[in-house]
C-alpha cells in the first residue's frame, strides 16, 4: 500500500512529503542532511535546519514530491491561518534536432563552481558538441545532431 501524504513541523514552516511522487534524485538529503536523513525514522528532522534553509532545500526538489506551507498565527482573535506557496510551473521545451530551451529565469551552476542567473529563455546543448557548454550554440545544426 502506497504511503499517504506525511507532514513535518517546526512550527513556523510545515514540510509535505508525497512519497509516491519522489524520483529519489537524492537532492534534499544529499545537500541537508541535517534535516533529511533516509537514514533515521522519520526521516525529516524539522529541527536539523533554520526554516530559510530547509525553504531553500524543497525549492530544489525536482519532482515536487517536497513542499512546504509557512504557518502563520494570527492575533489570537482571528485563530491561526495557514500561507501555501505553490510550486512554480517552469515551462521547458526539448526541441526537434535541437536545444533544451528553459523559459523561465534560472540559476546556473557551473562545475567550476562559477554561477550566474539567466534571464528569459535560455538554451541548452542537448547534443553535446557545442562550445560554448552548457549553453547551446548552433553547432546541432553543422553535426546534423537528431534526437
Amino acid at each position: 500500500m502506497p504511503l499517504s501524504t506525511l507532514k513535518y513541523t517546526n512550527g513556523e514552516v510545515t514540510v509535505v512529503w508525497k512519497p509516491a511522487t519522489c524520483i529519489h534524485s537524492r537532492i534534499c538529503w544529499t545537500e541537508l542532511r541535517e534535516v533529511f536523513d533516509p537514514q533515521k525514522r522519520p526521516w525529516v528532522n524539522m529541527d536539523g535546519g533554520t526554516t530559510e534553509r530547509i525553504i531553500d532545500q524543497v525549492r530544489k526538489c525536482p519532482s515536487g514530491a517536497l513542499s512546504y506551507f509557512l504557518n502563520q498565527e494570527m492575533e489570537a482573535s482571528t485563530g491561526s491561518s495557514v500561507v501555501s506557496e505553490e510550486a512554480k510551473i517552469i515551462n521547458i521545451q526539448i526541441t526537434p534536432n535541437g536545444p533544451i530551451l528553459i523559459n523561465t529565469d534560472c540559476h546556473i551552476k557551473h562545475s567550476n563552481g562559477e554561477e550566474e542567473t539567466k534571464q528569459g529563455v535560455t538554451a541548452l546543448c542537448r547534443c553535446g558538441a557545442s562550445s560554448n557548454k552548457p549553453y547551446c550554440d548552433g553547432t546541432h545544426r553543422k553535426i546534423e545532431f537528431k534526437g
